[in-house]
């Protein structure tokens, strides 16, 4: 797995306004379902959609890639989409400030990701 997927993703949650992007790398840990984490969280569920719609659409027209599964679009509360060596988590900013994922996986190398 390269990172230009990462970097797709992080695109594509920026280009919709998703704060504070996140990539946290599992493989250190051993025990994760998947390769990386990658996070963002957004102030609305309109959103929280529109960044998951947004990723999908250019992980499969810059890397043709489909996503797995995904679960949480009928609420757009907490949206995760998997691609087996990447899951991404679209939260909605008072979830994420709730589950606190990060600090749950506190060992993982964290790369963060600003708008250029």
């Amino acid at each position: 797995m390269d990172n230009k997927d990462l970097k797709i993703i992080a695109d594509a949650m920026l280009e919709k306004k998703g704060q504070n992007v996140v990539s946290l790398d599992l493989r250190v840990i051993g025990t994760a379902i998947s390769d990386y984490f990658i996070v963002c969280n957004a102030d609305s569920t309109t959103n929280v959609m529109a960044i998951a719609d947004n990723i999908e659409d250019r992980m499969l027209e810059k890397a043709s890639r489909k996503v797995l599964r995904s679960q949480g679009k009928e609420n757009a509360i907490w949206i995760i989409m998997d691609y087996g060596d990447i899951v991404v988590h679209v939260f909605q900013t008072q979830y994420r400030d709730f589950y606190r994922l990060e600090d749950l996986w506190a060992d993982a190398e964290r790369t963060d990701y600003k708008d250029e």
